[in-house]
């Protein structure tokens, strides 16, 4: 097969699909790689090391994309990309359609068959090509929360673990998934007074085992989050739904309850926000205010990171890489159903059933495909 490799155009976005050990191995399974020049350098990756890695070079991303029968991403297509988009590619990237419905429908029309990393599946259930970019983005979140919380970059200027005689900060943590749990670590390291809310009790209990109680775990509902948010200096949005929009547990109202320079960091918010006055920023104009609250958007916090996130990512996706292109679509998802799961778009119609219900369009189950 030949797989492709396009330099990442989201701003600020240094990541690239796989460092040079991922196309050696992609190389070793018997298949051509090509490498837009310069996708790696964010990363550390200097073009010659995926020129001794057996990749091909070229100038363009118009000539990865053309001669591509995979293209592998780390972000979702941007408009100047769509046009790239056609019925004979596979595209396996971070889609995030529930957030998108404008890429949503140019998929559909365009034919392009679309595998969402974030709605992959193992055989428990869990998500493993999200985990990666979920820990590096729960990690950082905490920093930059504790960031924005100093005086000159617009927050009420307290440190996250205080000092003696000072209280720490009080960070407030919606969802204890990946990102929620990372987040929590880091904080907790930090020195601050943690308040982890999730609708499963059972995962509380367990989190609260592991971290020795020095959190506290709530059940989540509104009035809880509301009363948590009149003591919160920092807010961590960590709230996922697999596939579909994430819901809305911080409305408009609810910021009046907040202090003036505390710090919303919606880490959700690239399936579209659990912040009702979140929206997607970027590195190069990160934060916004509402009613005196600090909002942070970005919706590729780990492309900050590109060397740890490229590598983590990488470990991830390459078995799964080389397995739809030793077998192909067809035997890879009829051998593997959790694999299955995260094929979004196939043939112009919509497989993911969250997508679809976001839309209201048409869904049709994989599963039910007669995979010839």
């Amino acid at each position: 097969m030949i797989i492709g490799i396009p330099k990442e155009i989201k701003d600020h976005e240094y990541r690239v699909a796989q460092p040079p050990f991922g196309v050696r191995e992609l190389i070793r399974h018997g298949h051509h790689v090509i490498v837009e020049r310069g996708a790696g350098v964010g990363s550390g990756f200097a073009d010659s090391e995926y020129a001794d890695s057996g990749a091909e070079l070229v100038d363009t991303a118009d000539e990865v994309w053309s001669r591509a029968e995979m293209v592998i991403k780390v972000k979702e297509p941007l408009e100047a990309e769509y046009a790239y988009l056609r019925s004979d590619l596979l595209l396996f990237t971070y889609l995030h359609l529930a957030a998108d419905e404008k890429l949503t429908r140019r998929m559909i029309d365009s034919g392009v068959t679309g595998i969402a990393y974030e709605t992959v599946e193992d055989e428990h259930g869990h998500l493993p090509l999200l985990q990666p970019m979920s820990e590096v983005a729960g990690r950082m979140s905490t920093q930059i929360v504790a960031h924005y919380l100093e005086k000159a970059s617009g927050g009420r200027g307290i440190l996250m673990g205080g000092v003696p005689g000072v209280k720490p900060a009080h960070i407030v943590i919606l969802g204890a998934g990946t990102v929620g749990t990372h987040a929590a670590q880091v904080a907790l390291g930090m020195g601050a007074r943690v308040t982890l809310f999730d609708i499963n009790i059972e995962r509380l209990r367990y989190l609260d085992e592991v971290l020795h109680g020095r959190l506290t775990t709530v059940v989540s509902n509104a009035t809880m989050i509301a009363d948590a948010l009149k003591t919160a200096d920092g807010v961590i949005g960590a709230v996922l739904v697999t596939g579909a929009r994430a819901p809305r547990l911080v409305t408009r109202d609810m910021l009046s309850l907040m202090n003036e320079g505390s710090v919303i960091a919606d880490v959700a918010v690239d399936q579209g926000g659990c912040v009702e006055t979140t929206h997607a920023t970027t590195h190069s104009d990160p934060t916004y205010f509402v009613d005196g609250v600090l909002h942070y958007g970005v919706a590729n916090m780990p492309g900050a990171v590109p060397r740890t996130s490229s590598l983590a990512l990488a470990n991830a996706t390459l078995p799964y890489i080389i397995r739809l292109a030793d077998v192909g679509l067809h035997d890879a998802m009829r051998d593997d159903p959790g694999f299955a799961k995260g094929l979004n778009v196939h043939d112009g119609k919509v497989m993911h059933a969250a997508v679809a219900e976001t839309f209201n369009l048409p869904t049709k189950d994989p599963n039910t495909l007669v995979w010839a």
